[in-house]
């Protein structure tokens, strides 16, 4: 069974995981409301926590992504 704090080290703050990706805390606020990448609730104050392996996904595929130009 994890602990407490091995879980903790699995989730991101949304700070975190805005800079992870390369985006704005803005951007993530909507993903989460559009659904493209959901947030948990911490269960005391709120606050939206993403899970670290979803964010390095799609880290991925955006990278792998072809860039497109204007």
């Amino acid at each position: 069974m994890s602990t407490v704090d091995e879980i903790e080290a699995d989730l991101l703050t949304i700070k975190a995981a805005a800079e992870t990706l390369g985006v704005s805390e803005q951007t993530l606020r909507r993903w989460d409301k559009a659904g493209k990448l959901r947030a948990k609730r911490h269960p005391v104050n709120g606050y939206r926590l993403y899970h670290r392996d979803q964010v390095l996904e799609l880290r991925t595929r955006i990278r792998s992504r072809p860039d497109v130009s204007p």
